[in-house]
C-alpha cells in the first residue's frame, strides 16, 4: 500500500486547489450544476499508479473537461477521473476500493471514500454530498469545507471593517512617531506603537487575499477595497527597517511579527523583543536615520532619499537645509529641491513644530 509522502496541511498546495475551487472556474460551476441537481459526486483531481490500482470498472472518457460533462457524468454511479491540469477527463463510472486500513473519521460512504483515496494516492479528491448539498476538498488526512460565496463574505466583510480600523491606528501612529523623530526623541516604545497596528494591517491583509483566492470571480470588489487599505504598506515596513536597522545587525526585522501569536502583538515588550531588541527595553533611545520621513516628503525613491541622508548627514540637518542647500546635491535640482522642501515643511507644520 502506498502511503502520501507527507500529511497534513500544506498551505501551497491548498491554495492553488482553493483558487481551482473559486466561484467563476470550470470545476466550481461543474461541482454547482451537480449540487443545484440535487445528486452527489467524487472527482478525484489527477491519476497516478495509485489511483490506478484502486480502482475498478468504469469506462474511458478522455474528452476535455467541461462543467456540463462533469455534470452529466456525475449523473452515473462511480467516482470520476480528471487530470491533474483539470483540463481531461480521463475517467468516469469507477468505483474505488481504497485500503480499509487508513484511518478517517468520516461516516458517509462517499467521503470516507474520498479521504482515504487521498490518503493512498496523495492526490486531492473533491466530493458534492447529495444529503448535505455541499462540497468538500479531502488533501492528505484533512478536509476543507469549501464555501459559498455569501458565507465568505460575511467574514470578508469583519475582517475589511477591523482593517480599515487598523488602517487609521496606523496613521496616527505614524504621524506621532514622525513628530518625534524630527525632535530626536524617539524610544523603542514609541516604534512599538506604530508596529503593532502595521503587523496587524499586514495580517489582515493576509486574511483577506485568502478570501479574494476563494471568491474567484466573486471577490473583485474584495480585491479593490484591499488594495486601497493596504496601498504603501510593504513600503511603510521597509522604510521603519532602513530607519532602525543598525547596520550590520540583521536581528531588526519585522517579518518576524507575521509568526508571532496575534495576543503577542497586542503587548510590546513582547512585540519589542521580537524585532531584536534585547530584553523589550522600551525606554531605550533611537536614532532614527530619516528615511521615512524624507522619502514621503517628495515621493522619492529610498536611493534617493538616502543620497540626502548621507550628504547632510541627518535627518534634522535635511530638515533645517534652505532650498538651495537641496539643490546642490547631486541629482536634486531647484524643481525637485522646492518639492523636497515643501514637503518638509508640511510634515514638519503636521507635527506642530
Amino acid at each position: 500500500m502506498s502511503r502520501p509522502r507527507l500529511l497534513g496541511h500544506d498551505e501551497e498546495r491548498y491554495r492553488r486547489y482553493r483558487a481551482l475551487l473559486a466561484p467563476g472556474t470550470p470545476l466550481r460551476e461543474g461541482l454547482e450544476r451537480i449540487r443545484a441537481g440535487r445528486t452527489g459526486a467524487l472527482v478525484v483531481l489527477g491519476r497516478n499508479p495509485v489511483v490506478d490500482q484502486i480502482s475498478t470498472g468504469g469506462f474511458t472518457v478522455n474528452t476535455d473537461f467541461t462543467p456540463t460533462a462533469l455534470r452529466e457524468l456525475a449523473k452515473m454511479d462511480g467516482g470520476i477521473v480528471v487530470d491533474d491540469q483539470l483540463s481531461i477527463i480521463i475517467s468516469a463510472g469507477v468505483h474505488f476500493t481504497p485500503s480499509a486500513e487508513l484511518p478517517t473519521i468520516e461516516t458517509g460512504t462517499r467521503h470516507r471514500t474520498a479521504d482515504r483515496i487521498a490518503l493512498q494516492a496523495n492526490i486531492p479528491v473533491v466530493t458534492v454530498s447529495q444529503a448535505m448539498s455541499s462540497i468538500a476538498l479531502f488533501m492528505a488526512g484533512l478536509r476543507y469545507a469549501i464555501e459559498s460565496s455569501e458565507q465568505i463574505l460575511v467574514r470578508a466583510e469583519q475582517a475589511v471593517a477591523t482593517l480599515s480600523r487598523y488602517r487609521e491606528r496606523l496613521e496616527s501612529s505614524t504621524a506621532q512617531l514622525s513628530a518625534l523623530e524630527i525632535d530626536s526623541l524617539v524610544t523603542v516604545g514609541d516604534l512599538v506603537k506604530a508596529v503593532q497596528p502595521l503587523a496587524m494591517v499586514r495580517r489582515l491583509a493576509q486574511e483577506l487575499e485568502g478570501h479574494v483566492e476563494a471568491l474567484g470571480v466573486d471577490g473583485r470588489l474584495l480585491q479593490l477595497q484591499l488594495y486601497d487599505l493596504t496601498h504603501g504598506i510593504d513600503q511603510l515596513a521597509t522604510l521603519l527597517e532602513l530607519d532602525y536597522r543598525t547596520e550590520g545587525d540583521e536581528r531588526f526585522s519585522l517579518d518576524v511579527l507575521s509568526h508571532l501569536p496575534a495576543g503577542d502583538i497586542l503587548d510590546p515588550v513582547s512585540v519589542a523583543t521580537a524585532i531584536g531588541f534585547s530584553a523589550g527595553n522600551l525606554d531605550q533611545h533611537l536614532n532614527c536615520r530619516g528615511y521615512r520621513v524624507v522619502s514621503q516628503s517628495a515621493q522619492m525613491t529610498t536611493s534617493q532619499a538616502g543620497r540626502l541622508l548621507e550628504h547632510f548627514g541627518s535627518l534634522q540637518e535635511v530638515l533645517a537645509a534652505s532650498s538651495s542647500a537641496l539643490a546642490s546635491v547631486p541629482g536634486v535640482g531647484q524643481a525637485r529641491a522646492r518639492a523636497i522642501r515643501d514637503g518638509l515643511a508640511r510634515i514638519t507644520e503636521a507635527a506642530g513644530r
